[in-house]
């Protein structure tokens, strides 16, 4: 029958099929009209029936298969990645420890990487350099903390041990007035002390010089060289300014730091030799302010170290009772204000101690 040719199985249910089935096992069926050689005005209709419950069943089981099998590697999917990251992770766990035992005083300890993965080499490398910094800012503050204490408390106790000779004993007004005298240098030095400490705190919290345009640097290195005369002449020392520059510096600024670096020169200068302040410029935008004085040959290890709060180089020369050793601390934190950096260089008897500042900067009005 052309009308039933190619036609597949379909499912058999009560809706087409006149005879309902006799068993509940799935089946499909086929059904089409055959015409009678002997009887040509009776076609009968003949339906053909396949048993599929094999096949649903074996579909069943594959679903039930499959099903189980993604359950399953979906789990072990999970743990076998939980397994490489745990195994992964482990050696910032053994990191994590060794950071963990580090303390404030065990800041000298470093960080063991010789079992660690060449990934985390640099990461090691760059946290021990970290510790190393920490260790060194901590002694220094340490030192700086007794160094305070060390220049406070002498005054502090000249002023109290005065204080109380003036009160045990009678004395007249003249006596007294010098007591007074004596105790007034003792105060304007810890107030010089305390503001120093105040101007090197806003340094460091990143505190910028207040730029304006300035004339000659030359003309204020003679301005600032007229201050120290009687000292440079006791001293049996001239001076000389070399060189020339202008840009916009906070003058002021510059200005104390001349004079400390005068100061410190004729303090150590060997008397009947000159002084001189050199003003350099280094490239279109940094300045070299520096002053040289002939005398004793700072040791290279020291030089380092010159720029550090309350050291001083030689204590026997240091002069304590008028210098705190702030001096060149407070010059390399205008040279860091202005953009720059200290410098201290010192060979064949000329100890050349100085900044490097930007001639121009943000802050320039």
């Amino acid at each position: 029958d052309e009308r039933h040719r190619g036609q597949v199985f379909r499912r058999l249910t009560h809706k087409n099929s006149d005879t309902p089935p006799t068993t509940t096992s799935p089946r499909r069926a086929i059904q089409f009209d055959l015409v009678s050689p002997v009887a040509a005005h009776r076609p009968f209709q003949v339906e053909l029936t396949l048993d599929t419950a094999k096949d649903v069943l074996l579909l069943r089981r594959i679903a039930l298969a499959l099903a189980l099998a993604a359950s399953g590697g979906v789990f072990l999917i999970s743990l076998g990645g939980f397994v490489l990251v745990w195994l992964g992770l482990r050696p910032l766990r053994e990191l994590s420890i060794q950071i963990n035992a580090l303390a404030a005083d065990s800041l000298h300890r470093r960080v063991d990487g010789s079992n660690q993965p060449g990934e985390l080499a640099p990461l090691i490398v760059q946290f021990n350099d970290l510790l190393g910094r920490l260790e060194a800012s901590y002694e220094q503050l340490e030192g700086f903390n007794a160094d305070v204490a060390h220049e406070l408390l002498t005054p502090l106790a000249t002023l109290t041990s005065g204080a109380e000779l003036a009160l045990s004993s009678s004395k007249d007004i003249g006596e007294l007035r010098e007591a007074l005298g004596s105790s007034l240098e003792d105060l304007q030095r810890i107030a010089g002390i305390v503001h120093d400490m105040l101007f090197l705190s806003q340094a460091d919290r990143g505190a910028v010089a207040r730029r304006v345009e300035s004339g000659s640097l030359a003309a204020l290195a003679r301005r600032v060289a007229d201050y120290h005369d009687a000292a440079l002449a006791d001293a049996g020392l001239s001076l000389e300014v070399v060189g020339d520059a202008a840009g916009a510096f906070d003058v002021s600024l510059l200005q104390r730091a001349l004079s400390n670096l005068i100061s410190n020169a004729s303090r150590y200068a060997t008397r009947g030799t000159s002084v001189r302040v050199v003003i350099q410029l280094l490239s279109p935008d940094e300045v070299l302010l520096q002053v040289q004085n002939q005398g004793i040959t700072i040791d290279s290890k020291v030089l380092p170290r010159m720029f550090d709060r309350f050291f001083r180089a030689d204590s026997s020369r240091c002069q304590a009772d008028r210098n705190h050793g702030l001096g060149l601390s407070i010059v390399a934190a205008i040279a860091r204000m202005h953009g720059g950096r200290p410098t201290a260089s010192s060979s064949g008897g000329i100890t050349a101690i100085g900044m490097v500042v930007m001639r121009f900067g943000p802050g320039t009005d």
